[in-house]
This record gives structure tokens, C-alpha cells and sequence, in this order.
């Protein structure tokens, strides 16, 4: 098998050719046989013919179940039926592992629920369909590790098990770490702000819990972020980065993920760009003042600018975290520099800019009714020169979700983790 080659490359040769992959669909016409072998790179007809097939390879070709695991050696031969206008008559073929009956149905016409395809999603990630959803992740994750590599922003790694609430509040996972009482981290965002203020411009891709008690299509309680955070910002710019690298996401996707796009039948284009004040918003939906965006808010955003990004800046501070500044650096100020990104009908990004300043971040930590005395490690590292910085966090999932128009966070979740789900 050292000589296998993708079935995308087969089409491109000539003569001899060694292939492997799943079984995906089998007819049997007595006379002529055929297999549909798939692999991660497409489908390529293997037809056998009586008379001309060895005798065996004929012969084995109707037992072989679908999803089947085999490797195929054999001529590859133009065929105007065949998917793609080739097959392979095959010398050989064996069976590496022969599939019993599925489960589940795993055809890309398949009703099977979501839940159940999610029980047995080691055998869902067979379907096209779902393979489709998770190269565009691929792709998603590679642009966006490119796009700030190419600004020589440093990659790192934050810690995922911390000592105290990264951002305040009780919606945290506990873990006995040794003789300590620690929990999983529900952001890296104390610790991205260490990097800034010390080396400059920083990102991560990065998992987080939250421990939030919901059932949602939105909502699941391990997380992929896309973060970042900027020396010297404000939340303009940490606006604009996060304009420029979703318009870059999706233009990779766009150029790299045609197929996949095809098969989800999403017709996926650039995204325009908003920017709206909170209160802009506020009398633009006829909210009341002083309350977050609900999931209707964000829909009527959406639709009221589609296949825009929707930045809502300048929120009230007390709808924003401790760590985020208030206008003027004054602690009493109503208005902070805080901004939501909405895009898809859906809030897929929060950040703004940082407070850099120790005693205005010990108020702020105070007026949101925590101690600082659990922050002491993160409110001195400000204490030795730290430039203002700001930076965002971005949602892989529902990232995801929104490029390829699905309807539930779980189908853009390779192996998800809600409140009822913690396996496989």
C-alpha cells in the first residue's frame, strides 16, 4: 500500500493506479459490478466486469458491506457514466476491515437526528457532508493563524486550568488539583494581556469552559476561541483587526473550500461592515436602555444589514467585565470601550480595550463585587509598565455555524460538550 495515492490524484493519472478508502455505495448487476470508493479527498467508481475482472475480485465485490474499509489496485480507464468521467478496473482489492450494519444512516441524505448521529459521531465524520463542515473549520483555524502570522503577531498557550474566575462570576468547572482548588479555565484573557503588555501583539487559538446551565442551539460548554490582543490599542483598533481577519476567513474559505461550500449549498460572500454605538442600537431596535443584546436583538440586526458584520461599541459599563475601560479611565464613567461583534444573526466576538492601570482596575474589580485580593498576580503585573492594549475573543464554532449555515452550534462541533453530552 506504499504506493496509494488519493482518489482526487487517480484522476489525474494514467495506467496503474493503488487507492484506499470507505466504501460508499455498492450495485451489483449480475454482469458488472460496481463500488463507489470514497476518501477524504472525493469518490471514484471501481467497476468490475465478468470476464474481464479476475475471477476472485469479481466474486468478492458483492460481499463487501458499505463503509467497509479496502485497497484497491487496478487501471484507471475514462467512462462518460462514471462520477467525474473515470473508474478504475480493479487487478485487486482487499478488505482491510469489513463494516457490520451502521447505526446510523450515513449517507448525505440521511434523516437520522441530530443527537443520534451525534452519539455515534465517530461514524457521522463518514458522511461527506460533516467532513465538509470540519475542512472549512480547518481552513477557518490555518487563515486565521496565517492572516496574523503575516502581522508577526507570537502565538501562545495559555493555561487551561487556573486558580480563580478569569472574568468574575460562579459559571466555572471545578478540579481537584492536587492538595488545591482550582477550575478549568473560562478564558485566557487574563493571561493574553500579561503577553501584550510584555512582548506586543499576540493570538491564540485556545479551548474554555463555561460552566452555564444551558440548552441551546447556541450554546455548548467546551469552547474554541480565537483570540487576540494588541500593545498600544484602543478598541478601534481591535475592531478593525477583527473586520479584516473574518473578511480574510471568508475569502480563503471562498477560494479554497468551493466543493464543501457546493455540497452545504451555502452561497458564502465577503461580509459588509457596521458600526453602531450601544446607543445607536439601542433607539435603531427600540431596546430598553442599560440591557444586553437578547438572541431576537441580534437577529433583527442581521436582518436589518445582512451579510454584514455588526460592531456595537461603547457599551455601558456595567454590561462589560472588570477588565474593560471605562471612557476617560474613570472609574464612574456610564460608558466603557467595549464592543460586541454580531454577524449571522448571532454574537460571534466580545472584546475592547483593557484597563492598564492598577488602582483604576482594583475600583472596577470592586464595583463588580469581586476581591481583589483574588486578582493580586494579575492587578501587579500592571504594576511594571504595561501600555494600553485591547483585543477581542472570537467563537470557532460559531464561526463555523455561520459560514456554513447550519441551524445548531453541536453540528460545528467535531466532538461537542453540552450539559447532557460528555461523550463520545
Amino acid at each position: 500500500m506504499e504506493n496509494r495515492i488519493l482518489v482526487k490524484d487517480a484522476f489525474k493519472k494514467k495506467g496503474k493506479v493503488d487507492v484506499a478508502g470507505w466504501v460508499h455505495n455498492t450495485r451489483d448487476l449480475n454482469k458488472i459490478k460496481f463500488i463507489l470508493l470514497r476518501d477524504v479527498s472525493g469518490i471514484i467508481q471501481i467497476t468490475g466486469v465478468k470476464g474481464k475482472t479476475p475471477d476472485k475480485v469479481f466474486k468478492d465485490m458483492s460481499g463487501i458491506t458499505r463503509e467497509s474499509v479496502i485497497y484497491v489496485s487496478g487501471t484507471i480507464k475514462d467512462s462518460k457514466q462514471a462520477p467525474g468521467g473515470k473508474e478504475i478496473n480493479p487487478d485487486k482489492i482487499e478488505i482491510i476491515s469489513k463494516a457490520e450494519d451502521l447505526p446510523i444512516d450515513v449517507s448525505d441524505y440521511s434523516k437520522t437526528e441530530l443527537p443520534k448521529r451525534l452519539d455515534y459521531r465517530f461514524l457521522d465524520l463518514h458522511r461527506q457532508k460533516t467532513q465538509a463542515i470540519f475542512k472549512i473549520q480547518s481552513e477557518i483555524c490555518n487563515s486565521f493563524r496565517e492572516f496574523f502570522y503575516k502581522k508577526s503577531f507570537i502565538e501562545m498557550q495559555p493555561p487551561c486550568i487556573i486558580s480563580s474566575a478569569s472574568e468574575g462570576g460562579t459559571d466555572l468547572f471545578p478540579v481537584k488539583y492536587f492538595e488545591k482548588d482550582a477550575y478549568l479555565a473560562q478564558s485566557p484573557q487574563l493571561y493574553k494581556q500579561m503577553v501584550a503588555c510584555s512582548m506586543g501583539n499576540t493570538f491564540m487559538i485556545t479551548p474554555i469552559w463555561r460552566a452555564e446551565k444551558h440548552n441551546t442551539t447556541r450554546h455548548i460548554n467546551e469552547i474554541r476561541q480565537m483570540d487576540i490582543e494588541i500593545a498600544f490599542a484602543n478598541q478601534e483598533i481591535a475592531m478593525k483587526e477583527h473586520e479584516d481577519v473574518v473578511k480574510y476567513i471568508v475569502g480563503q474559505v471562498i477560494k479554497k473550500c468551493k466543493d464543501e461550500l457546493k455540497l452545504l449549498k451555502v452561497d458564502l460572500k465577503i461580509p459588509k461592515v457596521k458600526y453602531l454605538s450601544y446607543d445607536e442600537t439601542v433607539k435603531s431596535l427600540k431596546m430598553k436602555y442599560g440591557e444586553d443584546l437578547s438572541p431576537e436583538d441580534e437577529r433583527k440586526l442581521s436582518n436589518k444589514y445582512p451579510d454584514t458584520i455588526v460592531f456595537v461599541h461603547s457599551w455601558p459599563t456595567k454590561l462589560k467585565p472588570f477588565y474593560i475601560m471605562p471612557k476617560g479611565a474613570k472609574a464612574d464613567a456610564k460608558l466603557s470601550e467595549g464592543f460586541d461583534a454580531i454577524y449571522g444573526g448571532v454574537e460571534i466576538c466580545s472584546g475592547g480595550q483593557r484597563i492598564h492601570l492598577p488602582d483604576l482596575l482594583e475600583k472596577m474589580l470592586k464595583s463588580k463585587g469581586l476581591n481583589p485580593k483574588n486578582f493580586k498576580e494579575y492587578v501587579d503585573s500592571f504594576r511594571y509598565g504595561a501600555p494600553h492594549h485591547a483585543g477581542w475573543s472570537l467563537g470557532l464554532e460559531r464561526l463555523t455555524e455561520i459560514i456554513c449555515g447550519l441551524d445548531n452550534i453541536r453540528e460545528a462541533t467535531m466532538f461537542p460538550r453540552d450539559r447532557d453530552r460528555l461523550s463520545p
